[in-house]
């Protein structure tokens, strides 16, 4: 029993367990740590997001265009501050004058729709007494949100502008990146000989390989996505349809509950625009989410992760609840991540196993008696 797979999995998870729960009974101990992993976390994520986006065109130019790396980094930095500088002074005025607008008429937009909660709630005696009390607790919710979000918004401020600050370390990670990354799997293998050493330079290439195709994908999708979401808002007129369009662009990163999270403030707006205009905005968003799931994405994406829906969902909601709409973001590449560990390890022992096998069972050579 204790040379069965089974068995040393189990046990190698049991001390996992054992390992998390005594960590987190002194985690104390280990604060500093912790506010290290936190502080240098959120820098490390973006600055691996960016140079996935970044690496395809830092290969065209080192292989296509025959330019030393030094050349290749400071092309990519020049360009990165000019797409930012033009941002910033082309759509960054009517991006800031359309927060501003809807923090100036955000206590106006909740009187509103609470206008249209109440005409609700007076037709709710036809209702059913399970539909009023979902009712009654949908609004006793959103009250509550909304007073946390003014009660904190110090605090809101605080954190934002601390993690301005953090995002201060993005551009040296991506510049490492962008430079070593091609010593990375070479000096981890080194350490390893033999049959590890290949096993590991295989994974570390196809762990590579998945966030690649996953993070490069997604971004194209998600920019086609928010470009058709802007064109259609802009061609019916909904109010703030930049903000609305770039929500979309970064809710449409996670699969499956990307579009729901796009079309909720879409429909808020709309319906306290023009009750007519929420037509407009289901029309557009359903014309763009079947270009997205019927064109664009498997076109571009394929099936690069080959994850099953419904794996996804449960991974998506399970991120939800323990971390929030940042660990929704990482939750798919991190699973696939794994799975791709686990698939390697599986290929890895089963190769052992088989060239075991072979050994034992090749007959051995007989001797030719002498003549």
């Amino acid at each position: 029993m204790f040379n069965k797979v089974w068995f040393r999995v189990a046990v190698v998870m049991l001390l996992v367990f054992l390992v998390i729960k005594y960590f987190l009974e002194i985690n104390h101990i280990f604060y500093p740590l912790i506010v290290i992993f936190k502080s240098v976390a959120l820098p490390l994520v973006l600055g691996g997001f960016l140079y996935y986006i970044t690496v395809p065109f830092q290969n065209y130019l080192e292989r296509k265009k025959n330019l030393p790396r030094w050349k290749s980094l400071l092309i990519i930095v020049m360009l990165m501050v000019i797409l930012v500088a033009a941002f910033v002074m082309a759509l960054g005025p009517l991006l800031a004058g359309q927060i501003n607008s809807f923090i100036k008429n955000f206590p106006s937009i909740q009187k509103e729709f609470q206008s249209y909660v109440s005409y609700a709630l007076d037709q709710r005696d036809k209702m059913p007494d399970d539909v009023k009390e979902r009712i009654n607790n949908a609004i006793s919710q959103f009250n509550s949100m909304i007073g946390q979000v003014m009660k904190n918004s110090i605090q809101y401020i605080t954190t934002f502008i601390s993690t301005l600050f953090l995002l201060i370390l993005v551009p040296f990670f991506l510049i490492y990146m962008l430079k070593d990354h091609d010593r990375f799997v070479p000096f981890v293998a080194t350490k390893f000989t033999g049959r590890r050493k290949k096993f590991v330079a295989d994974l570390l290439s196809d762990i590579d390989s998945t966030l690649k195709n996953y993070i490069q994908g997604q971004v194209t999708v998600s920019i086609i996505l928010g470009t058709l979401l802007l064109i259609g808002y802009l061609v019916i007129g909904l109010d703030y349809a930049l903000v609305l369009a770039l929500w979309g662009m970064v809710t449409n990163l996670i699969p499956f509950l990307g579009p729901y999270l796009a079309i909720i403030p879409a429909l808020i707006i709309a319906l306290l625009q023009d009750p007519l205009m929420v037509v407009y905005v289901i029309v557009i968003m359903t014309i763009a989410q079947q270009l997205e799931g019927n064109v664009i994405t498997p076109n571009i994406m394929g099936k690069s992760l080959n994850i099953h829906p419904l794996t996804i969902i449960t991974v998506i909601l399970a991120a939800g609840n323990f971390g929030g709409f940042v660990a929704i973001l990482v939750a798919v590449p991190t699973y696939a991540v794994l799975k791709t560990i686990v698939t390697n390890v599986y290929h890895h022992r089963q190769s052992i196993a088989q060239q075991a096998n072979k050994t034992v069972r090749e007959p051995q050579k007989k001797e030719r008696p002498l003549s």
